[in-house]
């Protein structure tokens, strides 16, 4: 049976002018908007502080916007930015028309009552912004949720769906409203300070550090956007390497870390957490056999470790949807600063796919996206197929990574970890474990060797067993 709308449908025809609520103008304070840019033409310090709140694509009207974005370029040059200099920069691009005229200038700095309150003004003039976003969001996910046929807007499956609406409130929420292109010049400068911050720290990491010296050394930390595999045979110690890393991260540097565990419980977790903070063997807590010496230890380091913002969710088969909506929220909240996914082979997609291969592919995509959407290095942890065990040198490459070549193309680096001491007891570097970087998209690939304390469930350099 056909289910039809007919509320409009005996509603009186309108008025001319008259308008429904669908129609009605977006959110703006224009009267705000010119006493901003009053301020910034009567004082450098007003533009020094609206900057910091103001883009502009901020403002309602196109001339408003387009005063400001002078003001700014004269500002950046050095330029004085007062009513003349700006008005002869307009003139001289062409758009002291479109800008309203000299004489619309001089109405701004005649409207402001005080520079000193630009900032404040500015504030109105953000607030109304995201309103508008928050308008277009909107618009957007109704188009979404009104959406019909597989092609058209809102096709597709209805979690995807969701998905794309949580994207577009984030956005909202983060002000995220650039351009997508920037031109090469406008990048120069930025990385110049990156460049010049990084050898004024006397080369120390920039991005989020791993805890192991040359690891660090040759990164130079994790770094936003990256999707770094860390990959192993079962047994090995892959999901103790990242924990080692989520771990240096939350209680040495107090960087805000998400651990997403589909094999691991939250106890599991944190019990090897403690073990490897307070060096008490893993098997001694898990047989409750510690000593007074071990409960000992544990207090002395409870205090740090209760402070570290270390974030754990242990919900079971969980999808990609479902991990990127809770990164976001973390993202929002807590100043999200690394994730880290345990592990790869035991997430599902919840839909039916062609082929399990094509399935790891479309995670895989999603994480990079992930990691570039909010802006944080993800660390995604995978299990290698049996090729290592099949050949006379066990060392595993990164043709081993299983079930998808997508992993390897996607990922800005690739760790595969190995022990000697896995394949021959006996080994003569029993006790170590090399971390072969088979894969750095930034650098040059090598491998490390580092000390391993499965027994404290951890690793550490070398120098410090």
């Amino acid at each position: 049976m056909a289910v039809v709308d007919d509320r409009w449908q005996d509603a009186p025809p309108r008025e001319p002018g008259e308008s429904r609520p669908f129609e009605r103008q977006p959110p703006q304070d224009l009267a705000a908007e010119q006493s901003v840019l009053g301020g910034m033409l009567l004082s450098k310090d007003a533009i020094a502080d609206v900057v910091e709140t103001l883009t502009t694509a901020d403002f309602y009207k196109p001339a408003h916007a387009l005063v400001f974005d002078t003001i700014l370029g004269l500002y950046a040059g050095g330029e004085p930015a007062d009513v003349v200099t700006v008005a002869a920069e307009l003139d001289r691009s062409g758009s002291l028309g479109r800008a309203g005229g000299s004489v619309y200038l001089h109405t701004l700095t005649s409207a402001v009552p005080t520079a000193a309150n630009a900032s404040f003004y500015a504030q109105i003039v953000a607030e109304k912004a995201v309103l508008r976003r928050l308008v277009e969001a909107g618009t957007r996910i109704v188009q979404l949720g009104y959406g019909g046929n597989e092609g058209q807007v809102g096709g597709g499956e209805v979690d995807e769906i969701v998905d794309r609406a949580q994207a577009e409130i984030y956005e909202v929420t983060e002000r995220r409203t650039t351009e997508d292109y920037v031109v090469l010049e406008e990048l120069l400068q930025p990385t110049m300070d990156e460049i010049d911050a990084i050898a004024s720290r006397g080369g120390q990491s920039a991005g989020v550090p791993t805890g192991f010296a040359d690891l660090d050394a040759l990164t130079n930390g994790f770094h936003p956007g990256q999707m770094i595999i860390v990959a192993a045979r079962p047994g090995v110690g892959k999901s103790t390497l990242a924990l080692d890393i989520a771990r240096n991260a939350s209680v040495k540097h107090k960087m805000a870390t998400c651990i997403f565990s589909l094999e691991m419980s939250k106890t599991e977790i944190t019990m090897r957490l403690l073990s490897a903070e307070a060096q008490i063997r893993l098997a001694h807590m898990r047989a409750g056999t510690m000593s007074e010496q071990d409960w000992q230890r544990i207090v002395r380091r409870m205090s740090e470790i209760s402070d570290a913002p270390l974030f754990i969710d242990d919900s079971p088969n969980m999808t990609m949807m479902e991990i990127r909506a809770k990164a976001r929220r973390l993202k929002q909240r807590n100043d999200l600063k690394m994730i880290v996914l345990d592990y790869l082979q035991l997430m599902t997609s919840g839909k039916k796919v062609e082929s399990r291969q094509q399935e790891v592919s479309e995670f895989s995509r999603q994480m990079k996206l992930l990691a570039k959407e909010l802006e944080v290095p993800v660390i995604a942890i995978s299990q290698l197929n049996r090729g290592p065990e099949q050949r006379t040198d066990k060392r595993p490459m990164l043709s081993d990574l299983r079930e998808s070549g997508s992993l390897e193309q996607d990922a800005d680096m690739v760790i595969l970890v190995n022990r000697p001491d896995a394949w021959e007891s006996d080994d003569p570097r029993a006790g170590e474990a090399d971390l072969i970087i088979a894969k750095h998209r930034n650098g040059p690939t090598t491998t490390i060797s580092v000390a391993h304390q499965l027994h404290y469930s951890r690793f550490t350099d070398l120098a410090q067993q």
